[in-house]
């Protein structure tokens, strides 16, 4: 297959517009309100829930439910990926989850304090099916690219995802201050975000139809012979035989498995930081969302930039450097604007580290192989994993001292972690500057 081929790297991209508004508009703001209001009793205001006969805390619940998905994720995905590599059906699989994902997430329409149980079921599906779909999303770079395409493309996928949930937000957010505007009654107060979810759902199966239609169905025109299963479980044993014998590949595993515990840490709670600490209205923080959002844009494009003039690590070490300054900055902030300034900075790395981080892991995958989803479930692993501690040493942290500021500065110990181990990764031409790398070369 032709690398760089515009028609399949734009429809690759278009993936990216397509999922990420699940991750904005359920994961980050609209969902979480709407489920908290709708699990507190209305009239004692009691958040106890009942969840198929097990009384448990909303916020409990909802922790769990994420967990859940995340560990569901973590036990399926090596297998799969295996097994769609050598059967060659990997856009099969990525095409299951994100039906899958996009259809519950859709079916949230009808979550309600009747269908309770049911929606928080539905909930975890779309989380499965919007995480499970991006490995196999993910591991398509290296075959429709050129490695001295990564960065960029990688760049312009998360640039387009962040694009497209900052717009489809604003249409459901002005859908809910304004109401009368859509023709929807003031006090039908569930309807709009209801209706949110609906849209989240449809935009992310729509506009996912483009990118199956021209994604590769099959790289490699394999031709798989006997159990899928059996042969599937051979084909993950085997890559996990070389991934030991990756001395890059593993070091890089290792500090991306610390300082990326420390930004979606960051990420997973910036916005309880807000409500807790700062005491902001739930207006502030969705315009520190946006702010975050579109000023990743630009962050992701820059560290691409970054990265082909001084090599994909020294630009991540550049990154993760900002990233403590951002937790010491944030152990001082007391005020709004101090709080807007430092969403700004946030929003400047978080593109970049994310879609640099992809492409790096692009690099350091041998340039024989084909089995590529394989590759990346250890990458998908180690990120679900280091979320899963991440937030679980930050909530254990807050507990015993009672102050989620000293939760934000024990998160400097993860990044430098991260900083060290990026620090020991030497060696590998691609990762090296462009101007340096074909001075290599020649």
């Amino acid at each position: 297959m032709q690398k760089n081929n515009p028609t399949i790297t734009r429809a690759w991209c278009v993936y990216d517009w397509a999922n990420s508004v699940y991750s904005l508009v359920i994961i980050s703001t609209i969902f979480p309100i709407y489920y908290s209001a709708v699990s507190k009793h209305p009239e004692t205001g009691d958040t106890l829930v009942n969840f198929f006969g097990l009384e448990l805390q909303s916020s409990v619940l909802f922790s769990y439910a994420v967990s859940g998905s995340f560990l569901l994720i973590v036990l399926m995905n090596p297998f799969l990926t295996a097994i769609a590599d050598y059967s060659g059906r990997k856009k099969l699989f990525m095409q299951l989850f994100c039906y899958v994902g996009s259809i519950s997430c859709a079916s949230l329409f009808f979550f309600t304090r009747e269908t309770f149980s049911i929606s928080v079921v539905l909930f975890m599906l779309a989380s499965i099916g919007f995480t499970g779909s991006i490995v196999f999303y993910n591991s398509y770079l290296p075959e429709i690219a050129t490695e001295d395409q990564y960065d960029r493309l990688s760049a312009r996928g998360f640039a387009m995802g962040y694009v497209g949930s900052v717009l489809l937000l604003l249409f459901n957010l002005a859908m809910i201050l304004q109401p009368g505007w859509f023709g929807i009654a003031a006090d039908n107060t569930s309807l709009a975000p209801r209706i949110a979810f609906l849209t989240t759902g449809l935009w992310w199966f729509g506009f996912a139809q483009y990118t199956f239609y021209h994604l590769p169905a099959n790289v490699y025109q394999k031709n798989p012979q006997g159990s899928w299963v059996l042969n599937g479980v051979k084909e993950l044993k085997k890559v996990l035989n070389q991934v030991k014998e990756l001395r890059l590949l593993k070091r890089y595993l290792l500090a991306y498995f610390f300082f990326n515990m420390g930004v979606q840490t960051v990420m997973y709670v910036a916005t309880i930081f807000g409500i807790e600490e700062l005491k902001l209205p739930s207006d502030n923080l969705i315009i520190t969302i946006l702010i975050i959002q579109l000023v990743a844009i630009a962050g992701a494009y820059g560290f691409a930039a970054l990265s082909a003039r001084y090599g994909n690590i020294r630009a991540l070490i550049v990154a993760v450097v900002i990233w403590i300054g951002i937790c010491i900055a944030a152990y001082f902030t007391t005020t709004a604007l101090e709080f807007y300034v430092l969403a700004a900075v946030v929003g400047s790395v978080m593109g970049g580290i994310q879609s640099l981080s992809r492409s790096t892991y692009s690099k350091l995958i041998p340039a024989t192989t084909k089995d590529h989803a394989s590759y990346f479930s250890f990458y998908d692993i180690t990120e679900k994993v280091s979320i899963m501690l991440g937030t679980l040493a930050y909530g254990a942290i807050a507990q015993i001292t009672g102050s989620m500021r000293y939760s934000i500065l024990a998160l400097i110990i993860f990044f430098a972690l991260g900083l060290i181990f990026l620090s020991l990764i030497k060696g590998k031409r691609s990762l090296e500057p462009q101007g340096e790398a074909e001075a290599v070369a020649s």
